[in-house]
Parts: C-alpha cells; structure tokens; sequence
C-alpha cells in the first residue's frame, strides 16, 4: 500500500514531515508546497498497523495524527492512503468515494 502526504499550503510555505510507526522510521523531510512525501508498506497480520506522523509549519510547529491506523482505514484506504494538507487543516482522501474528507483542523492560534 502506498501512503502520501501532500502539501498544499501555499507558495512558500514549507511543511516538515516525520512520520514512523513501531518499527519504522521514516525520518523528518521538508517538504514544499505542491510536493508529496510517499512511502510504502503493508498492513501486519495482526490488524495493529499504525503510522503516525508530526507536522508542522509556519503557524503549526507541531502536530501529530495517525496517518494509518488498520482499525479506521483498512476500508477508506484500500489501495492507498492519501494525506492533503492545506491552511484549513488536514484532509483524507477516501478510495471507495475518491472524494477528500475534512479530517483534522489545525489548532487554535494561542
């Protein structure tokens, strides 16, 4: 299964990635707007695979969701698991609909 993080924040606007589960880590990228980050892996035998991911950006310096977690997204994410990320907050791409799904907002500005 292939899984993405895209960013869609802005000209200029840089987002940093880290993503890893309890084996892998896939380390901290940066990533420009309009690029993606991508890597691939397969769900374990046991159901439990999670890969979770901190983010962070200009107005965010961190913030951490669960990219794949089996128990929500072995349906949605049937062949791939997309992540956009833009100014409102982070959005799923559901493969059985295609259509992006609002799924984190940012936190308030303190």
């Amino acid at each position: 299964m292939e899984a993405s993080i895209d960013n869609k924040l802005g000209i200029g606007k840089n987002l940093s990635v880290h993503c890893q589960s309890k084996d892998d880590d896939l380390g901290e990228h940066s990533i420009s707007n309009d690029e993606s980050f991508k890597w691939e892996f397969s769900p374990n035998v046991w159901e439990t695979t999670l890969y979770f991911c901190v983010l962070g950006w200009e107005r965010v310096r961190s913030y951490e969701f669960d990219a794949y977690s089996f128990g929500r997204d072995r349906s949605r994410c049937e062949t791939r698991c997309a992540w956009l990320v833009s100014i409102e907050g982070i959005y799923a791409l559901n493969d059985q609909t295609t259509l992006w799904e609002f799924f984190y907002p940012w936190p308030p500005l303190s």
